[in-house]
């Protein structure tokens, strides 16, 4: 998929990277995508939950065997998460994602899922507890996720007793950094990590809480100023939530968009400002801000398509995201660098 025009100069961007489950399928796609433009540098990542693991997978790959690298690293991590399929339903149903998310919504996998989520703790496990996640997050080369060539990676968690927000990157991204960042409290224990600030082991859950994902390490002065946002929880759903299920759905999509908006609104306030002459670019830094979603998409989805992975849905969704980066840089390769395509001033008013 190569449809977009973009010739001329070459061009750096940082991505942001949203977590949402195995939706982060569709940020799979969107990298993929823009790998193809050789024309275009990512220069830094942040990520959160899934797009933390997105993040390592790609820059580990850079640092290896480059664009290739990544592309092949990026596969391995979904065919990975493919094979955690719980819900035996993938192998016969063809249907649209949205038909897949409402039969999963049904299925007794992720009824059992559900109703364990909300009546009993990770904790009750007790030694049977294992972190699914770890297999693939200890699998990760951290050598390269971690170094200093490619890409500056940047992993978002949050700190459970302070409610704070912790970014990791360099030498701090590790195994439990990944799971970390992607520990949703209802499922999963808490990740035990040092912190050089306080000299004690903290605990962390889901980076979405405080920064899905952060974008303030992004503001260095050494990075690009485009800002690409992969957004893939969605901002806007027109149709009122009413089972139990949809309004829970709904409670941690505007939860996990929270700390994104606040952080949009602060670059809207900081370019008006930049605008007008009050503050000057020597203090401030311009922003540019893009993003790349499907929200017609992913109203149709669920959360058990979150939770449940099935081959199938991560198929589409990885198509969706092709369709998505292709359509932004068909549309948008022209704005960066030079402005923001997304309208800051109509989404906050």
């Amino acid at each position: 998929m190569t449809g977009a025009k973009t010739g001329g100069a070459s061009k750096s961007i940082n991505l942001a990277l949203q977590g949402g489950g195995a939706h982060g399928a569709f940020t799979w796609g969107v990298l993929d995508r823009l790998l193809d433009e050789k024309r275009l540098t990512i220069a830094a990542i942040t990520g959160t939950s899934a797009g933390a693991m997105n993040g390592a997978a790609f820059k580990s790959g850079m640092v290896t065997a480059g664009r290739e690298g990544a592309r092949e690293n990026l596969n391995w991590l979904w065919s990975q998460i493919g094979a955690t399929d719980a819900s035996g339903l993938s192998d016969w149903m063809h249907g649209s994602a949205a038909s897949v998310s409402r039969a999963f919504e049904m299925s007794p996998a992720f009824a059992a899922i559900d109703l364990s989520s909300r009546v009993m703790s990770p904790y009750a496990l007790g030694p049977w507890y294992k972190n699914p996640l770890a297999r693939i997050a200890e699998a990760f080369r951290y050598d390269t996720v971690c170094a200093d060539e490619g890409p500056a990676l940047f992993v978002c968690a949050t700190n459970v007793r302070s409610g704070k927000i912790r970014v990791f990157d360099h030498d701090d991204i590790c195994p439990e950094a990944i799971m970390a960042s992607a520990c949703l409290p209802t499922l999963f224990k808490a990740v035990q990590i040092f912190d050089p600030n306080t000299g004690r082991d903290e605990a962390y859950w889901d980076g979405g809480y405080t920064g899905n994902p952060a974008l303030f390490p992004l503001f260095q002065g050494v990075l690009p100023s485009d800002i690409v946002v992969v957004n893939i929880n969605p901002l806007h759903r027109e149709e009122l939530p009413v089972s139990a299920q949809a309004i829970q759905n709904r409670i941690n999509e505007i939860s996990f968009n929270s700390s994104l908006l606040r952080e949009l609104r602060a670059i809207e306030f900081v370019q008006r400002l930049l605008g007008d002459g009050t503050i000057s670019e020597s203090t401030m830094k311009a922003i540019n801000v893009h993003m790349i979603a499907d929200d017609p998409l992913m109203n149709e989805l669920s959360v058990a398509t979150k939770l449940l992975p099935s081959g199938y849905v991560l198929g589409q969704l990885k198509e969706a995201g092709q369709r998505a980066a292709d359509q932004f840089l068909t549309d948008h390769w022209s704005d960066i660098g030079v402005k923001s395509s997304v309208d800051l001033p109509a989404m906050f008013n």
